[in-house]
This record gives C-alpha cells, sequence and structure tokens, in this order.
C-alpha cells in the first residue's frame, strides 16, 4: 500500500519554535505508512474577501497542497489562549471562496507542544472547533507536549525515551485513523 501523505502546517513562523522541533521529531518517527511532509504558510496575504475574485498566487498554492496531500496534521503553540492568528489566517485561506473548502473531508489531526503541562490544550479545542466547522474528520486523540530545554534537538532527535514512545504512539494512531477514513471514504474524494 501507498503509504498516506501528510501535509503538516508548524502554527508557529519562527524559526526556533518548540512546535517546529516537534514537527522535526515527528518527522524522523513516522512509520513507512506515513510520508510527513510540510505545507508552508508564511507568505499568505492576510485574507480578505475581496481578495478572491483574484485569488492570490500564495493562497492558491497553499489550497493546492493541502489538496494533494491525504491528511492534515496541525502542530500548534497555544497563543493568548487561542491558535496563532496566522494559522487561523491560513485555515481561513484554505477554506474560501466559499463551496471550495480544501478542508472539507481531508482527514485531519493536531497536536501541540508548550512549556506547560497542558499548554495548549485551549488552542487545541479551538482549532479542533474550527476543523469541525470546515467538516475535516479529525483524530480523536489529543496530544500535548510538554516541552523542556533538550527534549528535542533541531534534527528531530529525541532526548526522552517517553517521549519518542508516546509520539510514536501518536503516529500510529494517526495511520491507523487514516485506515479507517479512507476505507469509507476513499483517496481524492475530497471537495
Amino acid at each position: 500500500m501507498t503509504p498516506y501523505t501528510v501535509g503538516y502546517l508548524v502554527g508557529s513562523l519562527s524559526q526556533s519554535s518548540i512546535n517546529r522541533k516537534v514537527a522535526g521529531a515527528l518527522v524522523r518517527l513516522a512509520p513507512p505508512g506515513l510520508k510527513l511532509v510540510e505545507i508552508p504558510w508564511g507568505d499568505l496575504p492576510i485574507f480578505n474577501r475581496d481578495l478572491e475574485a483574484n485569488f492570490p498566487v500564495a493562497a492558491a498554492a497553499f489550497k493546492k497542497a493541502i489538496t494533494e496531500v491525504d491528511a492534515v496534521l496541525f502542530v500548534t503553540p497555544e497563543y493568548n489562549r487561542s491558535i496563532p492568528g496566522g494559522l487561523k489566517n491560513a485555515i481561513d485561506w484554505a477554506s474560501r471562496p466559499y463551496g471550495k473548502n480544501a478542508l472539507t473531508r481531508k482527514p485531519s489531526a493536531v497536536i501541540g507542544a508548550s512549556p506547560g503541562r497542558l499548554g495548549t490544550a485551549i488552542a487545541q479545542a479551538h482549532l479542533r472547533s474550527i476543523l469541525l466547522y470546515c467538516n475535516s474528520p479529525q483524530l480523536p486523540v489529543e496530544a500535548y507536549v510538554q516541552f523542556t530545554p533538550g527534549l528535542i534537538a533541531d534534527d528531530g532527535a529525541i532526548a526522552n525515551e517517553s517521549t519518542a514512545k508516546f509520539l510514536s504512539g501518536y503516529l500510529t494512531e494517526l495511520e491507523a485513523f487514516l485506515g479507517r477514513v479512507y476505507t469509507v471514504l476513499p483517496r481524492g474524494s475530497s471537495a
């Protein structure tokens, strides 16, 4: 079976983001049945419905990248008890114009890291609500990573065995979830 291609979005644009490190660890740990590829979104303009008539090139490329993957994985921090504004902006572009939502029927998953024990819990709840509205089937597994200095190196190497086991288990759950979704909803049948 061809591996599932999972496009991941890191919710922070910072190159030194702890969530970028978590994404790197997930890429490194991905089982043979998952291929993780980053979907960049940093060049998107602020969403403005007036721009839909002449859809921005960056937004069109972003939507195309979403349509070309089997699932979307959001690796996000929590800013002010929600998701980062830029990530919400990206989702807004993916869902427009009306009736052409790239996230409709596109399986998704959410994970996040914070120095606090459950620092991304509220952001993840907000993101899940947005994805529910976008009609995206969601992995029903909550995943929070308490990030401590040195936990994950810039190359994705994980210093803590229990964190590596947790992240590997998360990816196993994601792969199984995609198998279940695509048993009912054949690949390529999203909006």
